[in-house]
């Protein structure tokens, strides 16, 4: 008996720690949407962009948001 419990106790523990692990990473990934594409080429030193489209899409909105409360046109 691992850590003092038994071992059914230990296997459900066990199982619910993985199952939190793996869903969080996926809430992560996500929300994130990382570029998962290879390119052909290497970028050049100081030529990849990075971006996080989830906050991309979240300025975006707020900024539409904010225009419309100004009353001009959102395209």
């Amino acid at each position: 008996m691992p850590a003092g419990v038994s071992w059914p106790r230990y296997i459900r523990m066990l199982g619910a720690s993985m199952l939190a692990m793996f869903a969080g990473a996926q809430v992560v990934h996500q929300y994130y949407i990382p570029d998962l594409s290879i390119p052909e080429v290497p970028p050049k030193p100081g030529e990849l962009q990075t971006e996080l489209h989830g906050y991309k899409i979240r300025e975006e909105a707020a900024a539409a948001v904010h225009k419309f409360q100004k009353g001009e046109n959102v395209d």
